[in-house]
């Protein structure tokens, strides 16, 4: 039985996602819970996992196109009686038979050709539609590793997603071209890999009537409208209107570049495969603007702040807090408490506070309706972070602080924070947020006008941590280290009287600890 699998709901206000990467190809058998693809929502890269084990029958999108939530992703066949188990199996067994007949087939060439070793270029490829570079975010190898064909190699980061590189051939790792954090050129080399050819592949490379017999073929593939191109360069092609068949490609096995489309557009052909080194200085040294789309994360942020901005009356609110005996709380439960999965920063105790003050202040942990004719209060207290991440700005919440201690709310914290920097943060724990914090101290800055994260009605910034003169109660003066803090409310519901009542009361627990402690059940 053939069922279409239906992209189901992936967050809050999501209609659509961008394809990034199918993880299977069409015949592959997979089982329950494996992973399908990756997807870009405007908020994060999802993983979309199969609820059914089967053979996939058909991939519904291309990489880079936009698939609609509700309508079908892919189909895949469904053998009644058939269980994860079962398939698993049949995997197994597949791929010991193909081993076992890669192992016969290789005994039987190995006695009618010899093989040689042959170091070659892999030249990342077209990553997404206008991406011309990209960060090296994680070598997944080493120099000197054997690996397999489809292997993952790298993991780099565009202006739209956390992009995976699997290796194209069987081999071992020459070379590193680049270090982590260094930007990647699409269509240079990203690393050099040691393959095995045989006597007569050598041959046809040293030889050269046989050298040009081949680029002859590849030319007359040309020729037919066999042209090699990724999607991305057909588009171009396509938008420019030029016939990608007549366009005669540099790359291997005549497949077509831009720069390809780019000197056929000019008139001017490159016959030669090497490009002059004064030529790239040249074009080097020529300053021109750069235009990218704004996509993803990006352009939902810059929807939802333009929307809240124009629809929300904003007013600001600053203050002071001394957390001179919460930095001493801290430091004396860190070193008993932080591990891996737990790390004891201050922002635990900023939301714990943050959630006794809810009580007394619940219209704080509020929304209101868009006609504002109706105000819900929440009964959940799930208190958002704005994290900057590597696709964009996110805010995934912490859910339930109310119920939660200080160190639980600080495993989670740990949890969130590392999945939102990779950008695979979970869908779940990007919505159903009632307060935010925006933690922009961290890199600078003392004061801030934050916007307020519709559909919340506050949010607060935090400044950075400074150590200062103040005067004690015997008026000496003292270093004290102090945070200013600056709210965001909606006017529509909040006035200044209520956030500033319930400012002093979240600002007495945090300079006084003990009293936080009193408070909590």
């Amino acid at each position: 039985m053939i069922k279409e699998f239906i992209l189901p709901d992936i967050g809050e206000g999501v209609v659509e996602c961008e394809l990034v990467e199918w993880l299977v190809n069409e015949g592959d058998v997979v089982v329950e819970d494996q992973p399908i693809a990756d997807v870009m929502t405007d908020k994060a890269l999802v993983q979309i996992p199969a609820p059914h084990a089967g053979v996939i029958k058909k991939l519904h999108y291309a990489k880079g196109e936009i698939a609609k939530v509700h309508l079908p992703l892919y189909s895949v066949e469904i053998s009644e009686g058939l269980s994860s188990s079962d398939i698993a199996e049949t995997q197994e067994f597949e791929s010991k038979s193909e081993v076992l007949s890669q192992e016969s087939t290789s005994r039987v060439e190995s006695n009618s050709s010899q093989t040689s070793m042959q170091i070659q270029e892999f030249l990342l490829p077209d990553i997404g539609e206008g991406i011309v570079e990209c960060e090296l975010v994680e070598w997944l190898v080493e120099e000197g590793d054997l690996v397999v064909e489809d292997q993952p190699i790298a993991d780099v980061m565009t202006d739209k997603a956390l992009v995976q590189i699997p290796a194209i051939k069987t081999g071992k790792i020459h070379k590193l071209h680049y270090r982590k954090g260094q930007l990647a050129k699409v269509h240079e080399p990203l690393f050099s890999v040691e393959v095995a050819i045989e006597d007569t592949q050598i041959l046809a490379v040293t030889v050269e009537p046989v050298a040009v017999s081949e680029q002859a073929v590849a030319q007359q593939m040309v020729a037919q409208g066999k042209a090699l191109a990724s999607p991305a360069v057909r588009r171009l092609a396509r938008s420019l209107g030029i016939n990608i068949a007549s366009v005669s490609g540099t790359g291997k096995n005549g497949r077509v570049y831009k720069e390809d489309i780019s000197r056929y557009q000019t008139g001017v052909v490159d016959t030669e495969n090497n490009v002059v080194v004064a030529d790239t200085k040249v074009a080097i040294s020529t300053a021109i603007d750069r235009v990218e789309p704004i996509r993803g994360v990006q352009a939902v942020m810059a929807r939802m702040m333009t929307e809240s901005v124009t629809t929300i009356p904003h007013f600001t609110y600053c203050e002071e807090i001394d957390l001179t005996e919460l930095v001493k709380l801290r430091e004396s439960m860190k070193k008993k408490y932080s591990t891996d999965e737990l790390k004891l920063t201050m922002m635990p105790f900023f939301m714990k506070s943050m959630s006794l003050a809810l009580k007394e202040f619940p219209v704080i942990n509020s929304r209101v309706n868009s006609d504002c004719t109706e105000l819900t209060y929440l009964s959940q207290h799930n208190i958002g972070m704005a994290v900057d991440s590597k696709v964009g700005l996110l805010v995934p919440n912490v859910k339930d602080v109310h119920n939660k201690s200080i160190l639980e709310i600080a495993a989670e914290i740990t949890r969130l924070t590392t999945a939102a920097r990779s950008g695979r943060v979970s869908p779940n724990d990007l919505k159903g947020g009632s307060v935010s914090i925006s933690n922009i101290g961290a890199l600078g800055g003392t004061v801030a006008t934050p916007i307020i994260n519709k559909p919340e009605v506050a949010i607060v910034a935090l400044g950075k941590l400074q150590v200062l003169p103040r005067f004690n109660a015997n008026g000496e003066v003292e270093a004290r280290k102090i945070m200013q803090v600056s709210w965001s409310g909606d006017h529509r519901v909040i006035d200044g009287g209520t956030i500033a009542r319930f400012c002093n009361l979240w600002k007495l627990y945090l300079e006084e600890p003990q009293e936080m402690l009193l408070a909590m059940q």
